[in-house]
This record gives structure tokens, sequence and C-alpha cells, in this order.
């Protein structure tokens, strides 16, 4: 545990039930420096406009809420694809974030750099400054085109509280469901 929790857990023992109240810092950070969050975000949607394969002009949103008790704000997000017949490639610079879900946009989100790590097909977004807890956000990830291959896709969710050696919280899937539009009707 970090010291100012521990100071703060003191504090309020000390004053008891006073007037006097004081935030209670409530990260959590092991002796060897790994830091988690107390109350994980969690995955709250993961949709697409389009679920058509070869579809040029989709958006895939990720929506995730970093609970008001968190501990930490939110450094970065990972998505991985751990399923599906075909890599999906992005095209990092149309990514975005924001407060708010896709179909209420707030504030936008600053970002410091969208990674792509092909090798483990996986998409890292940094936020910069991170997100502080309370809030609602969705990651926008814009793909090349859809997949060329129908089928069920599934990207892993995780995310990372501020600190060099974080511990990332898995969120879960983001289950995506291509469709061929070969045929018509």
């Amino acid at each position: 545990m970090r010291l100012t929790t521990l100071f703060g857990i003191t504090l309020s023992l000390a004053i008891g039930i006073g007037e006097v109240t004081l935030p209670v810092t409530q990260a959590v950070q092991l002796r060897d420096g790994l830091v988690y969050f107390v109350q994980p975000p969690s995955l709250v949607k993961a949709t697409t406009t389009y679920n058509e394969v070869n579809v040029l002009s989709a958006t895939y949103y990720f929506t995730i809420n970093l609970p008001e008790n968190a501990g930490e704000s939110l450094q970065k997000v990972t998505i991985a694809q751990k399923e599906g017949p075909e890599n999906i490639r992005y095209n990092l610079d149309d990514t975005y974030a924001f407060v708010g879900t896709r179909h209420r946009k707030e504030t936008r989100l600053q970002l410091g750099s969208v990674i792509n790590e092909s090798k483990i097909r996986t998409v890292s977004v940094i936020f910069d400054p991170p997100v502080t807890p309370g809030q609602t956000i969705t990651i926008a990830l814009r793909p090349l085109s859809n997949p060329s291959f129908s089928g069920v896709y599934l990207l892993g969710v995780t995310a990372f509280p501020v600190g060099e050696k974080s511990h990332g919280q898995f969120l879960g899937f983001g289950r995506f469901q291509f469709y061929s539009n070969r045929g018509g009707w």
C-alpha cells in the first residue's frame, strides 16, 4: 500500500466522526512497485458501425467505465485480437477517444500514441493526460476495412493504470460477427 493511503486511513480514524473529511487515496502499489486498480474498469460495450465483410468505412467502438473508486487514472488500453479467421489491420491515425458513449459523444480525449504490435495482433491506446476516475469513455478504432472472411472475431480489452510498472486488468472481449454480403436478398 502507498504511504498516502496509510496516512489517510490513520487520519480518518484519528478524526473519528468529526467535521473534517479528507479524500483517501486508494491506489494499490506492491513493494516491487507494481500498481493495480482498486476497483477495475469495466468493458460496457463493443460495437461496430458495419458488420458486413470488406466494408471500408467501419468504426469499432469500445466503451469503458472507469469507476470513481478506481484508485488510479487510466493510462493505457490494449485491444488484442484473440480469435478470427483473418488478422484485422487498422488505420491508427484515425483512432480517437472521447468521454461518453458511441451515441452520446462528449469531450474528446487527448491520445499520447497509438501503437500496433502486429506480431501479437494488439493495438495499444495511450492517454496523455491519463483518464481520471469516474468517467465512461469510448475508444474509436478504424480498420483499413472489415475482414474479408465472415465469422466471429474476439477482441480482448485490457486496461492499465498509471505507473511505470502497472498491472493490466483484463476487461473482457468485444465480440464482432461479420457476415458475407454475397447473394443479397
